[in-house]
Order: structure tokens, then sequence, then C-alpha cells
């Protein structure tokens, strides 16, 4: 695992991004569904932050927004010095080599009319100006680094396993040498024996290539093998932040406690003294987010501040960030 230098090459500061809600004939908008809604953060070069959180807290809209996907709402999101929250047209086009994404579903995202060959060499024809026989050298060379044979180049997608149609939408993000990556759930599809095998390749992707990644996972067990950081989120917030040892061994927020209290420990010895959180209650809806602290319709420990005022997003250690009212 590298540690993390001081240089942020991702900085994302206040980041919002709310999907309008129409209704009626005349499609009028009633309101908007906070599906991410004022997060801060950095991903420091060579590292791997992971982002956790329950299904529908906003992760995946994080790594697509990061990547301008999206048309954000609010917020800046610098990569290696440039602001591309305000960037469009040719401008953004000309950055996208230096950030990709590693989709979640490798059936969903890779064509199934096209060979694998022409699947990984798409990029190198949107941006690269390259001959026929460079690119056929800089595919093999691809395929050779995420452990696929040369000779399948020629082959569609249906004819691999879930874990060989990832590891071609590997070698499809690492194509135009990017910087950045976001990896989005990258393992969730997968059998759990093919899940380690493909962690791996990014691990040692990311130390052969010097890349970081930003590591989108409900795998709490797999995000603590990867991270160098980890970020918790809950209904579009960040609720707490800090190095992976550190978040995972002693935990400040309550709901991260509570998310880290259902991880099945492999001790036995151990695993008896965990107590078991149980929250109770549902996910409030992100159309119609309680007031003052997100969590407070299901935290244990809820005061009256904590539906009133919302609380500020402090440093409470050493790169430990969190918020909560009630955290010394």
């Amino acid at each position: 695992m590298l540690d993390a230098p001081k240089k942020p090459l991702v900085r994302v500061e206040n980041l919002k991004m709310h999907f309008p809600i129409f209704r009626g004939v005349l499609k009028r908008q009633v309101g908007a569904v906070k599906a991410v809604d004022g997060i801060s953060f950095d991903v420091f070069e060579g590292e791997t932050l992971g982002l956790v959180g329950e299904s529908g807290c906003g992760k995946s809209t994080v790594g697509r927004c990061v990547l301008r996907l999206y048309e954000v709402t609010g917020g800046s999101i610098t990569i290696d010095g440039t602001d591309i929250a305000t960037l469009s047209g040719a401008d953004l086009r000309a950055k996208r080599p230096e950030m990709q994404m590693i989709f979640q579903d490798p059936q969903a995202s890779l064509n199934p009319r096209m060979t694998v060959g022409s699947i990984i060499s798409e990029p190198l024809d949107e941006h690269e100006h390259m001959t026929r026989d460079e690119k056929r050298a800089k595919v093999g060379e691809l395929m050779d680094a995420v452990g696929l044979a040369r000779r399948f180049a020629d082959r569609y997608p249906h004819e691999f396993s879930g874990g060989q149609r990832q590891r071609i939408g590997i070698a499809r993000a690492l194509a135009l040498n990017p910087k950045f990556i976001v990896c989005d759930e990258p393992i969730a599809a997968l059998d759990v024996s093919i899940q380690a095998q493909v962690v791996n390749l990014l691990e040692d992707l990311q130390e052969k290539f010097g890349l970081t990644y930003l590591f989108i996972s409900h795998d709490l067990s797999m995000v603590r093998h990867l991270a160098t950081r980890v970020a918790v989120m809950y209904l579009g917030r960040l609720v707490e932040l800090g190095d992976a040892e550190t978040l995972y061994m002693a935990p400040r927020h309550p709901y991260t406690q509570a998310l880290l209290s259902a991880v099945p420990n492999p001790d036995p010895a151990q695993a008896g003294h965990i107590e078991r959180i149980i929250l109770e209650g549902d996910v409030p809806s992100p159309a119609n987010p309680p007031p003052g602290c997100t969590f407070s319709t299901r935290c244990p420990r809820a005061q009256a501040v904590c539906k009133q005022d919302s609380p500020a997003w402090r440093e409470i250690g050493e790169g430990h960030f969190a918020a909560c009212h009630f955290i010394e």
C-alpha cells in the first residue's frame, strides 16, 4: 500500500448533485432529489480513497460527478490543478484522458457487437493519432498488463467470464494512461473467488503505473484491505473520513460504528466480543431529507440539537474528520 503524499491530485469542495423532480402536465419542478448534498474531500496522488455507505446513499453519483459524467449542481472538482466542474466542450474532452472509470457490471459496460481489441482501442481512436500497427501493439501491451492472452483480441465479450470481462474494462480504462481512476464497485458483480484476483490486479497496476483510485464499494472488508483512507457516506453527505486503520479500529461517528459492527469477523475468538448495533427505521428519502443531521432519525444517540442543527464537518484527530454534535 502506498503512503499518501501531501499533494492532492483530486480536490472536491462542497459538491452538490440535485436531480429535479417534475410533475403535472406542464412538467413543473416540484422538488429535487439531493443525491449529493455538499461534500468535500481530497484524493492524494498515488493513494486509494475508499468510499463506503449503504445502497442509495449517493456513492456512485459522487464518482460520476467527479468525472463530470453529470452536470453538477454546485461545488468545485479540481483534478491536477484544473477545476473541471466549469469545463465544457473541447476543454472537458481534452481533460478526459487523465480520468477514467471502471464500471460495476462488466457485461453491461462492454459493447457486445465489438471485439475485445476494438473495445480496448476505442479510447485510442477518439483521443490519439496512431497507426493501425501502433494501436494493435498498444492493445497487446494492455492485455498483457491485465492478464489476458493477446490471442483473445478478436473475440467478443460474451465469450468471457465475468472476471475476464472486468479485466477488459480495466484495460480500456488504462488505454490513455490516466492519472486518476474511479472504480465504481468493480467487484460487486463478480464471484467471491474472482474478487480477490481483480483487487490484487488493481493493486499491482497502481504500483506499476502510479495510479490514484477512488474505490466505491459496500464491501467494507475489501475496502479495508485496499484503501489508504476511507470516507463514509450517508444520505448524500460524508459523516466520517480518516486513515483506514484508524477508522476501522476506532470509528467515532455512530453510523460508522453501526456499519462496521455488521462486518463479519473471521476470527471466532473475537467475533463474540463485537457488539452488533442494529439501526431502527428506514433511510429517509433524499428528496425530503430530515432537518439538522440527516442521521438523526436513526441515531441511537440523537438529541434535540441533532434534529435542528446540521453538525459541522470538523477535524477530530490528525487527518480524521467527522460530522457529529457529540464527538469530543
